[in-house]
């Protein structure tokens, strides 16, 4: 049986998708291809959109899961053309979808999470099978559902002897700690670009703050950043996790309502030293004894988010994953080509330290090719 799989990842940061194939021979993952695209305009406005309340949303919701699904199987189509495979050489596609809501153990004590996405379109468009619903069995067995790349993070990353730590920075930031003992712990940190990119949009009319460099140009507002960091959910225990739900344009107004007349690029560095620190203080909080903080993800390319991190983790070496073999933004993509391997080897997927879950669970739906 083909040991190839394609893993598919378009995250909060709404920047578009990113696709591997990944070839697992042997019990070794070595990516061979990656492709990426950025959303078309519309689509990204309608799925930004539905992040929040509005009308006609299930309508809305399932032709913005019909686009996705074609976007996705351009890029499916991208990384054949550029392999020069067949669709049936590949075992699986692992779609993880677009999350708009993310409620775990919320209402009626389970809650739910929501990723838009049609993987039987997909499996239609690509003839190959399709892995998706990644998170909701994991739910239903008591966990947040999230996040589920720890359990990746920990085979590609992991050292013997050595605690290691793995930080993603996409929309939302989540924090892997890979431990010395083998044990693993998992969950969200807090904002990653999406207020940066939020504000500097609304701003420069640019999509996100390339570099950092608008944010470096700006100075940290002490009192903005001591209201910021009051936010309950980052002095919470794991396990948690969150996403635009509680860290969007909204939140971050009601917190600005004192400092309108800040200089933007002021708000651009408070920001960006809000998502260092927040991501810094569960580092330090949870991994003592670790000598690496490796980061994958967009926020990975924000050299001055990564020199704020490093400042901020001065016993850490800072680095992007692409040191340790695995370019920043093939991560993620590459943990839901792992995932869909899992299901279709019937292989837990999540971790139970992690997700807070009753146990390890097979995670995902098949769509047959």
């Amino acid at each position: 049986m083909s040991e190839l799989y394609i893993g598919l990842m378009s995250g909060t940061s709404l920047d578009g998708i990113d696709g591997v194939l990944a070839d697992f021979a042997d019990d070794r993952m070595v990516v061979t291809h990656h492709a990426s695209t950025p959303f078309a305009p519309g689509l990204r406005a309608e799925l930004l959109a539905l992040n929040t309340p509005g009308s006609d949303e299930l309508h809305r919701a399932a032709l913005a899961g019909n686009a996705l699904a074609r976007a996705y199987a351009g890029v499916v189509q991208t990384l054949l053309e550029r392999s020069g495979l067949a669709p049936q050489a590949i075992r699986a596609i692992g779609a993880h979808g677009q999350t708009v809501r993310h409620r775990p153990q919320e209402f009626d004590g389970t809650g739910y999470t929501l990723q838009l996405n049609s993987p039987a379109l997909l499996a239609e468009r690509t003839g190959i099978a399709v892995v998706a619903d990644f998170r909701s069995r994991d739910l239903a067995a008591g966990g947040q559902g999230a996040p589920l790349v720890p359990a990746f993070h920990r085979g590609v990353f992991g050292r013997e002897g050595e605690t290691m730590l793995v930080l993603n920075i996409g929309g939302i930031s989540n924090l892997s700690v890979l431990g010395a003992d083998g044990q693993v712990l998992g969950f969200d940190c807090g904002p990653g670009n999406a207020l940066m990119d939020h504000w500097c949009q609304g701003h420069t009319g640019q999509a996100f703050d390339a570099s950092g460099a608008w944010a470096a140009s700006g100075q940290v507002l002490p009192e903005l950043l001591a209201l910021l960091r009051e936010e309950p959910f980052l002095h919470k225990p794991p396990p948690k996790s969150t996403g635009r739900d509680l860290f969007n344009p909204a939140w971050l107004a009601s917190r600005l309502e004192s400092f309108l007349g800040a200089a933007p690029q002021d708000v651009q560095a408070t920001l960006t030293e809000f998502t260092a620190l927040a991501c810094a203080d569960d580092a330090s909080r949870h991994a003592a004894g670790a000598k690496t903080l490796a980061v994958c993800g967009g926020g990975a390319l924000n050299a001055h988010l990564m020199a704020r991190l490093q400042a901020a983790c001065p016993a850490l070496q800072v680095l992007a994953t692409d040191a340790l073999g695995l370019p920043a933004l093939q991560v993620e993509a590459a943990a839901f080509a792992w995932l869909a391997r899992q299901a279709i080897s019937s292989q837990p997927g999540n971790l139970a330290s992690v997700t807070g879950a009753a146990g390890g669970r097979i995670l995902g739906a098949l769509y047959p090719a």
